[in-house]
């Protein structure tokens, strides 16, 4: 099933006359004001909710007040263009799981009679609304694994009951009538995703479901981590066909200046729009300073301040964000825009998705670090990364592969890597011992004879590096020329940080160490080359604070000129991202994001003219103006 267009833009609601208990005593003039604002500001959808315990108070009852007054709720989105999409199990909210009081202490996914009643109550509730025209989509429920496990948030051993549950509460909206599209709520932080196993894996739920949701709040300590993030992992779910709604973001004003909000989310939705998400739902719509006394609010305070207006339905500048976005995405026509086929790649690890045997759970999160990292610095050399998934075989359609800080791949994979080489691929490689001190080192095959090395290894040891490394490039290399130097810092556990001593046996040695030991090395393999990185520079930088820009980028930047890499537009800045998204009819639009805390004029390498999409203005290619924190959505005209 494909998502209705336009693309959802909108937010998760709660009025802020009641909050969660909004639906004990419906407010609908302060419910159209709401609306109107959003409205206004260019917005298309909420996400709504059934609390739970006010909705079903006994195990066979509806509430039929309740659900008279979420009707009036519809008509009121029927009467401005607004489309909703109802969460049925609520359930976790905001810090606090709110229980039905006939609970009763039974597990959600396991107790053959709670499941009925869950099901029972959303099959219930689709007969009652799902025919109206403001309906747009489904929710099973909301961050379901903090409210089923909420003192583990899930593991491995939860997997088949929760794909269990999962198919039934999905059976159950179709059941009732439902053919709006459908997802769960569980925030995408499963394995596949984080490296972390809730018992929640994409694998087995994209089959049953019509969009994948990620909610996605990171405390960073580092800008670009911060902004860039969410975008990474709308990025990490391409793998599973569903599309991608970015269905919670935001940020509290508790923790955040309103002129810094805005910068965020002007980042994170162009960012994650670049990434592949087609659909995006802030949290929230408003604050709550009238009700800080009810519970969650009353003690998770930061919980107050979410919204995109105040207290007092005043339009905070956040909300002047997504007026902007909405602009933009109807200027372009962003549900036909695609990526253009990349010529590089980034290869996820299967230790990522998958507990192999005996592998510890913490080299998940290990390669989710290091894989966004490294995706971060294509980001900032202007390399736009497919990802290709170890677990789904490795195709032979890119010029280039990137396999950041790896301490371990599947040992055919190996040998799959050369044969890519071979056909003409650039294969980068960069080592990494693990984190841990268990089976520290390299689980590699064939490291010596694929490399062109013989490793110096000490075995149950590590060579330590601390402070600055700093490397020499010792012949021209893309476009770094000879003596060029490139500076990294040391970071990690005591395992991690450490370098890989080689000794050059069919290799030619690229940069070097202030010691003179060889950094990165190239061995050509037929039409190709395999490059191995000595120093895990990614891990490194996924480990220290307030990194970025770093340069790595550098040595992508190189690696991509080297493997040809073909590219439309760049900037020779880092902080400053250029890409490209194309329309089936042949347009092109082009993304300029400054992470400059000011404003900023740069130069851009490309054949065309620019156009900005919505004032309609000519752009000089040559200079085009960023506002602090900014973003230009230009369509590429003519030929130069």
């Amino acid at each position: 099933m494909m998502l209705p267009a336009p693309p959802w833009l909108g937010v998760n609601y709660w009025s802020r006359a009641g909050g969660p208990r909004m639906w004990a005593d419906y407010d609908a003039e302060t419910v159209a004001e709401e609306l109107d604002t959003l409205a206004a500001h260019g917005l298309n959808t909420t996400r709504s909710f059934f609390y739970w315990p006010d909705f079903m108070p006994e195990p066979g009852r509806i509430d039929e007040a309740k659900v008279k007054s979420f009707l009036q709720f519809l008509d009121q989105h029927t009467e401005r263009g607004l489309g909703t999409i109802p969460t049925f199990l609520v359930g976790h909210m905001s810090g606090e799981n709110w229980d039905p009081a006939w609970r009763g202490g039974r597990d959600l996914y396991t107790d053959v009679w709670l499941v009925g009643r869950q099901s029972w109550f959303i099959r219930e509730m689709v007969e009652r609304v799902g025919g109206h025209d403001a309906v747009v989509g489904w929710l099973v429920s909301n961050e379901m694994p903090i409210y089923g496990r909420p003192d583990t948030r899930g593991g491995p051993e939860d997997r088949e009951v929760v794909s269990a549950w999962a198919e039934l509460m999905v059976s159950a909206v179709r059941a009732g009538g439902g053919t709006q599209p459908v997802s769960l709520g569980d925030g995408a932080w499963g394995i596949e995703v984080t490296g972390a196993d809730n018992g929640f894996h994409i694998r087995d739920i994209a089959p049953l479901v019509d969009f994948l949701g990620p909610h996605v709040y990171r405390m960073e300590d580092d800008q670009s981590r911060q902004f860039l993030t969410a975008a990474f992992i709308c990025h990490l779910l391409d793998f599973a066909d569903r599309p991608v709604v970015l269905e919670e973001f935001g940020v509290t004003s508790a923790y955040v200046s309103d002129v810094n909000a805005a910068h965020y989310y002007r980042q994170v939705l162009h960012s994650s729009l670049l990434a592949g998400a087609r659909g995006w739902l802030a949290w929230n719509n408003t604050d709550y300073g009238h009700i800080a006394d009810q519970d969650p609010y009353r003690h998770h305070a930061f919980e107050l301040y979410f919204g995109l207006t105040d207290s007092d339905g005043r339009p905070k500048p956040a909300l002047g964000e997504l007026r902007d976005f909405s602009r933009v995405i109807d200027a372009v026509d962003v549900a036909a825009l695609r990526r253009p086929p990349s010529d590089a790649a980034l290869l996820v690890s299967s230790y990522l998705e998958q507990r192999h045997p005996l592998t510890p759970a913490a080299d998940g999160p290990f390669v989710f670090r290091s894989l966004r990292q490294a995706w971060i610095a294509a980001w900032e050399a202007d390399v736009a990364l497919d990802l290709v998934r170890e677990r789904d075989g490795i195709d032979g359609e890119h010029r280039l592969y990137l396999v950041p800080s790896t301490k371990a791949l599947l040992a055919p994979t190996w040998t799959r890597l050369e044969e890519l080489a071979a056909e003409g691929a650039t294969v980068y490689v960069s080592y990494c011992a693990g984190e841990h001190a268990w089976q520290r080192g390299p689980w590699w095959a064939e490291m010596n004879r694929i490399f062109g090395v013989e490793h110096q290894l000490r075995y149950g040891l590590v060579e330590p590096v601390s402070g600055q490394v700093e490397l020499t490039v010792a012949q021209p290399f893309g476009d770094l020329a000879a003596g060029e130097r490139l500076t990294f810092t040391a970071a990690g556990t005591e395992n991690s940080r450490s370098y890989l001593p080689v000794r050059p046996v069919d290799a030619e040695v690229l940069l070097t160490d202030a010691e003179g030991r060889p950094a990165l090395l190239r061995r050509r393999v037929g039409q190709g080359a395999m490059v191995l990185g000595t120093y895990p520079v990614e891990h490194f930088a996924a480990m220290t604070p307030g990194v970025n820009p770093e340069d790595t980028a550098r040595i992508y930047r190189a690696l991509a000129a080297e493997a040809g890499v073909r590219t439309t537009a760049t900037v020779h800045d880092p902080l400053v991202h250029a890409e490209v998204l194309e329309h089936p009819g042949g347009r092109r639009f082009l993304w300029v994001l400054s992470q400059h805390a000011e404003a900023v004029t740069v130069e851009m390498e490309l054949a065309g003219d620019l156009q900005d999409v919505v004032s309609g203005e000519q752009v000089d290619p040559g200079r085009v103006a960023l506002d602090a924190f900014g973003v230009r959505v230009l369509r590429m005209t003519g030929q130069r």
